[in-house]
């Protein structure tokens, strides 16, 4: 059965460059293109790395409770779709998100199966040159990211799994690793009590069998 996996990290954690890889390398995920207010970054084409709506138009969806997840970050909205998200499950495969720590709780909650995932930066250095690489951000938006990523960083125990990102390709194998995992679990293989029945059964017709012949 296929299940959401959502990963949260501060800004310039890596969680946005962990997913796309995830994608070009496993043809069982699919990504969920989240909706947000702010306007496009360089290079950004709308509907492939965010929906990109308006104020008024992203207030309505809400509203009628299309979103799985909405919250404010750095001054603008973000907010995944439901129908988005299931249109990814129905297709058979997994869904991933980069979805910031209070879209994660929410939608935890609209999606109990989701696999959780805290993705780290290996030291604040190098998220503070991350940030300062991207070249848009000026000082205050910096400052505003920064205390936000402390804020996040207390919100870590709510997430079973944590990976710490100091080499991108390492991340992304250790990401890899939990999706086979939790696909693994019992809970999630509906079909394995009737083919454990069907072991049983099995065995007892070959105990059957050799007893008859005592």
């Amino acid at each position: 059965m296929p299940f959401p996996i959502i990963l949260s990290s501060p800004s310039g954690g890596g969680k946005t460059t962990i997913a796309h890889k995830l994608l070009a390398m496993r043809a069982d995920v699919g990504y969920s293109v989240s909706c947000t207010t702010r306007p496009p970054r360089q290079g950004e084409i709308d509907g492939r790395d965010y929906h990109f709506l308006s104020l008024e138009k992203f207030k309505r969806g809400n509203a009628a409770r299309e979103f799985a997840e909405s919250a404010e970050v750095h001054g603008h909205l973000y907010g995944t779709l439901r129908a988005e998200v299931e249109r990814v499950l129905s297709s058979g495969r997994h869904v991933i998100m980069d979805i910031d720590v209070q879209g994660a709780k929410q939608f935890a909650r609209a999606f109990p199966d989701s696999v959780v995932i805290f993705i780290l930066p290996p030291s604040a250095e190098v998220l503070v040159e991350r940030l300062k690489a991207r070249g848009t951000e000026d000082p205050k938006s910096l400052i505003r990211r920064f205390k936000s990523a402390k804020a996040e960083l207390k919100a870590i125990d709510l997430y079973p799994y944590v990976i710490v990102n100091d080499e991108i390709d390492s991340a992304v194998a250790a990401v890899s690793s939990i999706i086979e995992a939790e696909g693994l679990k019992r809970s999630r293989n509906g079909a394995l009590d009737a083919r454990i029945e069907e072991l049983m059964d099995g065995i007892q017709r070959a105990i059957d069998h050799y007893s008859a012949r005592k």
